[in-house]
């Protein structure tokens, strides 16, 4: 494309991210709305039954109608997984391996999209520990994916012409600005947003692709925020509640001269809980996986209908711990002055419209405050105490961890315990069952319980009385949430944006590194983990150091299946449907009779004669460079080169040319090159040399054979039609495949040129390169294939994703040591 374009097609790719975070912030509103909406009608039924079962003695009616609405919700939430399996769990890590550069079925389809939104309702709804942030993240990346196609599968009848981005790099692109969109959606952190694609997904990236990214998560962060403030205030354009889940201000009481939110003396104490998160998240992370292995040998290979019936039961039992502790395990503790908003025990009110102003810190500081008191549940207590342990189980996560963050009144350490262990199993019991399911609130309620319970401990037993429990608990949530996921920068930005202060930073920071070193000395990150479950092939940033000791030779595969420049149709139909290779090389072979092969036979003389042309231009380049010295003033000069080009003949520098080329052994056997390569050849006949001349896609050749791109024997190759790029990127993303196409109208004996249409200059390395530099070269990128080319232009292997993986390397690193 001409400048022109290309600044039109700049233009266009902004207003897609725009419109990509616009469409995920409004995703995001509608979780939020429903998800209250559902939450209020449940409980608003089942408060009416526990203020008149209290007083009668029936309170197992209560937990029945409480149970009659959970059980709903989340077979709601199961019958959606059945319909798109891939709509399972956060979505976190299928798109981490899409931007690594692994193509997951059905991920980022509309049909997986629908069933995830409505699937998280549901399951948010029907009480089980999971959170809606970690599916937000996939809905914005299936957002991302599918917006800028203007095409979708589940809706064939709508098709619109638009000629943009039918590559596999702008979808790539676009998946990441969804998914920074989604995190920015959920936090309320824009640039934690942009933080998370760069750090857990593109393999690729560069200076435009952080401003759009960036741009895309603003959009989201602040369309969401619009409608929210607007929704809830009734003040459009006051841009109040920039997130699904917010923090809230954290300061200390007016009247607590001596509190300070942190001190540098607690950064002791903040490694030291860093060290404990990192610990706890390793255990947690080592359960789920235990539970991931035994539920993929027992429970998936059964019946669907097993898997509905393990999320109902995980319900069950969530509902009836939830209730009984919240009934028989809590403590009446007094209530702060600013707390006492008398015995209404389901005051779900989260939000108050205010009929004044306020400056946008104080509103949300406002809200916050009122948030955390009218939650205050008093179960079974007198008047002015309140039942801790019913405070935090029946409430909305969110507002769980607003209590922790927020209330001044003290919670049990019996009670704090109590929970974090209760909490603790459910959360990595629940995590896997087939609903969609997010595991961010979860953690960081869990952890901020935890650190709740060391300030606790450090104020009554040490006699610490500076200490700001709030801060305890930020902390405590972010080891716990760090041990689990193992995410450093961006975690670190998000959590610093969702709390709105930035004296958080260093504490947040340390924190977090150490609970990730701390973890990654046990196993990996929960995310990593269930990658690896699936047998992904997900490449690391960097290899480890000792894998130098390799060469590109040790780690490629040298068991070739190619294309030649002009192959005849039934070549390329026995290829395609006996491999799954996704690109071929096209080369062509060494011979040392070509005069020979070349009579009689237009295929052959055709492959020979393109083979030539392909090596003699480095000749020809030096003939046009003797050429243009000729016109050098220096006398000298010209003279050498008059001497030089009439003391050879052209002709004899192409057989010296040749001859250079030509191997000093006998060459290997040499096969027709309309035989497609066989499992009968012998070891001479599969390993002879190739000349490498590109790379074509199992796509292009499927495209080709489809449109009918061939000539006759007879005929001469120009006469082949030719297809412009558009009619070849016609059918993106989902090219036909080869075994359900009708070929019988094609001559299996006409001949097709590939050359037009094949990439001439790939990335390649040589077998001598150091397994550090393919690696960079092949992750940052964003490679699939990477021929290994020797020092005369021939192919000698290929390196895919798989022969970089960790495990690949570690087994050829050990059959090195074996052979030294």
């Amino acid at each position: 494309m001409d400048n022109k374009k290309g600044r039109r097609y700049e233009a266009v790719k902004w207003m897609m991210v725009f419109a990509i975070g616009v469409c995920t912030g409004l995703v995001g509103l509608f979780v939020d709305f429903f998800v209250r909406l559902f939450t209020q009608l449940k409980f608003g039924v089942v408060q009416a039954s526990v203020e008149e079962c209290s007083q009668k003695g029936c309170l197992a009616l209560s937990l029945l109608e409480l149970l009659g609405f959970n059980l709903t919700f989340v077979f709601f939430a199961s019958l959606l997984v059945l319909i798109e399996p891939v709509a399972a769990g956060s979505g976190i890590p299928e798109i981490k391996c899409y931007l690594n550069g692994v193509k997951v079925p059905g991920i980022v389809r509309l049909r997986t999209l629908l069933c995830k939104v409505f699937g998280v309702l549901f399951s948010v709804a029907g009480g089980l520990f999971v959170g809606k942030e970690g599916p937000m993240i996939h809905s914005g990346a299936v957002v991302g994916a599918g917006l800028p196609q203007f095409q979708s599968l589940s809706l064939r009848k709508i098709q619109f012409n638009f000629p943009y981005f039918r590559s596999d790099r702008d979808k790539r692109d676009f998946v990441s600005a969804g998914a920074a969109a989604g995190v920015a959606a959920a936090f309320g952190a824009p640039i934690g947003g942009t933080l998370f694609s760069l750090e857990e997904g593109s393999s690729f990236w560069n200076q435009g692709l952080t401003w759009k990214v960036l741009f895309c998560s603003m959009s989201a962060t602040f369309t969401l925020n619009f409608f929210r403030s607007g929704i809830q205030f009734g003040s459009w354009g006051s841009f109040q509640l920039p997130g699904l889940l917010n923090f809230g201000e954290f300061k200390c009481s007016d009247s607590d001269k001596k509190c300070h939110l942190w001190t540098a003396m607690d950064l002791g104490f903040f490694v030291v809980m860093g060290v404990v998160g990192g610990l706890l998240g390793a255990t947690f992370n080592c359960l789920n996986k235990r539970l991931a292995k035994y539920r993929m040998r027992n429970v998936h290979p059964k019946p669907k209908l097993v898997r509905v019936l393990e999320s109902l039961l995980v319900s069950l039992v969530t509902t009836v711990v939830v209730f009984v502790a919240s009934m028989v395990l809590g403590e009446c503790r007094q209530m702060s002055s600013a707390s006492q908003v008398g015995n209404d025990s389901f005051a779900l009110q989260e939000y108050v419209t205010f009929s004044s102003t306020f400056p946008r810190k104080s509103r949300l500081s406002e809200v916050t405050s009122d948030e955390v008191n009218s939650s205050i549940k008093t179960f079974f207590c007198p008047n002015e105490t309140y039942n801790d342990m019913a405070t935090l189980f029946f409430n909305s996560q969110e507002s769980g961890i607003l209590q922790l963050f927020h209330q001044d009144s003290t919670f049990s350490p019996i009670t704090l315990a109590l929970f974090f262990v209760l909490y603790f199993v459910l959360a990595c019991w629940t995590y896997g069952i087939s609903v969609p399911s997010g595991l961010f609130v979860p953690s960081l309620l869990c952890g901020a319980a935890f650190g709740r319970l060391v300030a606790n401990v450090l104020k009554s037993y040490i006699g610490l009385g500076h200490i700001y429990s709030g801060t305890f608990a930020l902390i405590g949530a972010a080891a716990f949430l760090g041990g689990v996921v193992r995410m450093s920068i961006s975690l670190t930005v998000i959590l610093i944006e969702s709390t709105s202060e930035i004296t958080y930073g260093l504490p947040i920071m340390v924190t977090l590194m150490v609970a990730k070193w701390t973890g990654d000395f046990f196993n990996k990150g929960i995310y990593d983990i269930h990658v690896g479950l699936r047998g992904v092939p997900l490449l690391e940033w960097e290899t480890e150091v000792e894998m130098d000791k390799l060469r590109a030779s040790d780690i490629m595969e040298p068991n070739l299946t190619y294309v030649y420049p002009h192959t005849r149709i039934q070549s390329l139909v026995s290829i395609l449907r006996t491999t799954v290779h996704h690109a071929f090389p096209v080369v062509t072979e060494n011979r040392g009779n070509e005069k020979e092969f070349m009579k009689g036979n237009q295929l052959i003389s055709n492959n020979i004669k393109y083979k030539k042309c392909s090596i003699l231009t480095r000749a020809g380049e030096q003939r046009r460079r003797s050429q243009s010295m000729k016109s050098y003033p220096s006398s000298e000069l010209r003279n050498v080169c008059d001497e030089h080009v009439t003391s050879e003949d052209p002709g004899e520098k192409e057989d010296l040319l040749q001859q250079m080329l030509e191997r000093r052994y006998t060459p290997y056997p040499n096969l027709y090159p309309d035989q497609s390569p066989s499992e009968d050849w012998t070891m001479e006949e599969r390993f002879r040399p190739l000349t490498f001349h590109g790379l074509i896609l199992r796509s292009q050749l499927v495209t080709l054979l489809v449109r009918g791109v061939c000539y006759s024997e007879s005929q001469s190759s120009a006469s082949q039609p030719r297809l412009s790029y558009a009619e070849m990127a016609e059918d993106y993303p989902r090219y036909p495949d080869i075994h359900d196409l009708d070929l019988t109208l094609l001559n299996p004996r006409m001949i097709v040129d590939v050359t037009p249409y094949m990439n001439p200059a790939p990335f390649t390395v040589s077998p001598n390169t150091h397994v550090s530099q393919v690696f960079n070269l092949f992750r940052t990128m964003g490679l699939r294939h990477l021929p290994v080319v020797n020092a005369v232009g021939e192919i000698v292997g290929v390196i895919t994703r798989h022969n970089l993986t960790r495990e690949f390397l570690q087994a050829r690193l050990r059959q090195h040591y074996q052979t030294l």
